[in-house]
């Protein structure tokens, strides 16, 4: 599959143009109260899209923005959650947003932290690094399937078959094992380099980077991997990331 064909079988929730469509009209004029009212109502043209379930992509917290409910329950018939040592997330953020190491930092721990309007997406609220994990993890439930990045790379046919399992496939072992090839980070990095990929930043020279696990240990300073230890050292300490 052609990574920039990734829309033939996945939405994104953040999506310009399904806000227009709820909204009647372009969403110019509109105040950001006025956009995140309209998401339940987009959630819900999304389930609605396909007979067959319907995969969507979120980068938003499990909680209200507006007084509105940013995920629509009522629509939604399960999550996998994918969750990642803060401290890498650290340099994986500088990379994308043109941020320095220090910013980067700041910006997990910065409370109400939103992603911009820009063409094509609309605002959403990411929140800290802290309170995104929490807002989708404190509670186990059986639609909720979370995932640590680091055992997608240590141990890659145990986790995506427990992915599979979770979504009841059962793919015979060599499918998954072709499915692990074609996701894993050196073929989508070769597309991206033959093709360039359509969810680059301006401000990256590239998507996909390292698909590496503890590059913090090399990258980051002493100061630096205290401040994250500091701010979020809890849910940390959950996922086995205190160094």
């Amino acid at each position: 599959m052609d990574i920039n064909a990734l829309s033939r079988f996945i939405q994104s929730d953040d999506g310009r143009e399904p806000y227009e469509a709820a909204a009647g009209g372009p969403l110019d004029g509109l105040s950001d109260a006025q956009v995140a009212a309209l998401c339940p109502r987009v959630q819900a043209h999304m389930a609605q899209s396909s007979p067959n379930a319907v995969f969507v992509k979120t980068h938003a917290y499990l909680g209200t923005h507006f007084g509105v409910p940013q995920i629509n329950l009522e629509v939604t018939a399960g999550t996998i959650y994918v969750v990642r040592n803060p401290l890498d997330v650290v340099i994986s953020l500088a990379d994308h947003y043109g941020f320095d190491l220090d910013q980067a930092v700041e910006t997990l721990a910065t409370n109400g932290f939103a992603s911009a309007a820009g063409e094509g997406r609309v605002a959403q609220l990411i929140d800290t690094w802290s309170v995104h994990v929490e807002s989708w993890t404190r509670t186990p439930h059986p639609t909720l399937h979370v995932v640590r990045y680091e055992d997608m790379l240590a141990q890659p046919e145990k986790t995506f078959g427990a992915i599979a399992g979770f979504l009841q496939l059962t793919p015979p072992r060599t499918r998954l094992k072709k499915a692990i090839e074609f996701s894993s980070f050196r073929t989508l990095k070769k597309q991206e380099t033959a093709h360039g990929f359509v969810e680059r930043s301006p401000v990256s020279k590239r998507f996909f980077r390292r698909g590496q696990a503890g590059q913090w240990r090399t990258v980051l300073s002493p100061r630096q991997i205290d401040r994250v230890v500091a701010d979020h050292g809890e849910q940390m300490e959950r996922f086995g990331y205190l160094p």
